[in-house]
């Protein structure tokens, strides 16, 4: 199983707090998971039991197969729309209609591809929830463990907040404070200022086509 290391900056951590202020919660909306639809705790139980099925069938399924039983889940809990549009930053209101559709596309994909080349195996696993707390700019952090055997256990903190009503993951903390959002945002930024919107749609699908094949990364 493949659990990558990425970049860690507290600077651009908080410019992503921040940024997840341009779409503050509706009127009269609270953070209490009473006033949302599921709880986040339960949320997070709910896509660890779909990862480890899927860890534990990962040679069977093979990197497709896994795709295509991680989407559901990853769409369903991920606010993947919300966190494209923080990655691209200022690029995000320049372009088209179209790009930003074509874009939110190519990342989504991208994302389900990243879960499902990464869970590519069992050996033992388990995840525990270690609690919950408030964040900044109306989050929840869910803390939780991917305990491992024979190595070391993964801290994987989960940032959540309120989208239309609903609980969704806006960001993923790695080993206490590793942002992957902040990560995408540094590395996106180079790409939107040199190619444009559509030079990072190419360089999306571009990934998840040397992770899954260029069928999955060109559908429309």
């Amino acid at each position: 199983m493949k659990i990558r290391a990425v970049l860690k900056n507290r600077f651009l951590l908080v410019v992503v707090f921040l940024a997840l202020g341009l779409t503050p919660a509706a009127p009269g909306a609270s953070t209490d998971s009473k006033s949302s639809e599921g709880d986040p705790t339960d949320l997070i139980g709910r896509f660890h039991t779909t990862l480890l099925g899927v860890m534990k069938e990962a040679k069977a399924l093979g990197v497709r197969g896994r795709y295509e039983r991680l989407e559901p889940a990853v769409r369903e809990i991920f606010s993947l729309p919300l966190m494209i549009r923080i990655a691209a930053g200022t690029h995000w209101s320049k372009g088209s209609d179209a790009e930003r559709q074509r874009l939110a596309e190519a990342f989504e994909r991208m994302s389900v591809a990243t879960y499902a080349d990464r869970f590519d195996g069992y050996s033992g696993e388990s995840f525990e929830t270690v609690g919950r707390k408030p964040g900044p700019q109306a989050t929840t952090l869910v803390e939780t463990k991917l305990l491992r055997p024979k190595d070391d256990p993964i801290e994987i903190t989960y940032v959540m907040r309120e989208v239309r009503g609903e609980w969704r993951i806006v960001d993923v903390l790695l080993e206490s404070g590793i942002s992957e959002l902040a990560r995408y945002r540094s590395e996106y930024a180079k790409i939107l200022k040199d190619r444009g919107l559509d030079g990072l749609i190419a360089e999306l699908e571009a990934k998840t086509a040397k992770m899954l094949g260029p069928s999955v990364a060109g559908q429309r």
